[in-house]
């Protein structure tokens, strides 16, 4: 059974949701965020392509709901070893599961949609 959603809060920290329902403040547990790690290397064409096409989905379609790591393979080869990063740009999603890695410059709407786990949506 669904509990009614408060108009207001002590804290007046509520926030509206993406279907535009009022939502409760996080306290204890967050609702589900996707955490997505974009591999690149260096300052490439490819790499800056990858962090604004990545940047931009996030944002029409994870508002508020995202955690972007971006971790440049040169100034950080251990995390790119640890998570087996044999080609960049690579994004991984560690959240939700189940963990996905999309390779490229993250152009291709549909497949990084799909990739998310988003590509129902219009």
């Amino acid at each position: 059974m669904k509990k009614p959603l408060k108009k207001s809060s002590p804290a007046g920290k509520h926030k509206l949701g993406l279907a535009g329902e009022l939502e409760q403040p996080a306290s204890h547990s967050r609702q589900a965020e996707y955490v997505l790690r974009l591999y690149v290397s260096g300052s490439t064409l490819k790499s800056a392509l990858a962090v604004k096409n990545i940047k931009r989905v996030c944002e029409q379609h994870l508002k508020n709901q995202y955690d972007l790591e971006v971790i440049d393979i040169y100034q950080q080869p251990n995390l790119a070893r640890e998570e087996q990063i044999v080609a960049v740009p690579t994004l991984v999603k560690r959240l939700p599961h189940p963990l996905r890695r999309l390779v490229g410059d993250m152009s291709d709407l549909k497949k990084v949609l799909f990739g998310l786990d988003l590509g129902m949506q219009e």
